[in-house]
């Protein structure tokens, strides 16, 4: 890269922040919260996950159920026009036994 390497000078700085409240307890303080703060995030996610999931199986429950429902609507349907095509038979077989 173009950028010129920048030498150290022997010494390294070390910064000195200056806390305020203290350190130990800005820590003692924080920590619980922090802590808090995750668990609550891991419940949200898990929570937010088992609703997917519900979702995503009521919307395959649903699908199956149209078309099982389709499924069930052509067999029905067979089973009248094959009742149907029967009784036209047996009223013609009725009619030529009459005529013969």
């Amino acid at each position: 890269m173009p950028i010129p390497k920048i030498e150290s000078q022997g010494e390294k700085l070390k910064a000195d922040f200056i806390f305020d409240p203290e350190k130990n307890e800005l820590i003692t303080e924080l920590m619980p919260k922090i802590l808090n703060t995750q668990l609550y995030k891991a419940v949200l996610d898990s929570n937010a996950s088992e609703h997917g999931a519900r979702m995503t199986s009521m919307d395959k429950a649903s699908e199956n159920a149209n078309e099982m429902l389709k499924d069930l609507r052509l067999s029905y349907n067979r089973a009248r026009q094959a009742a149907i095509t029967t009784e036209l038979n047996e009223i013609v077989s009725g009619a030529a036994a009459l005529e013969g």
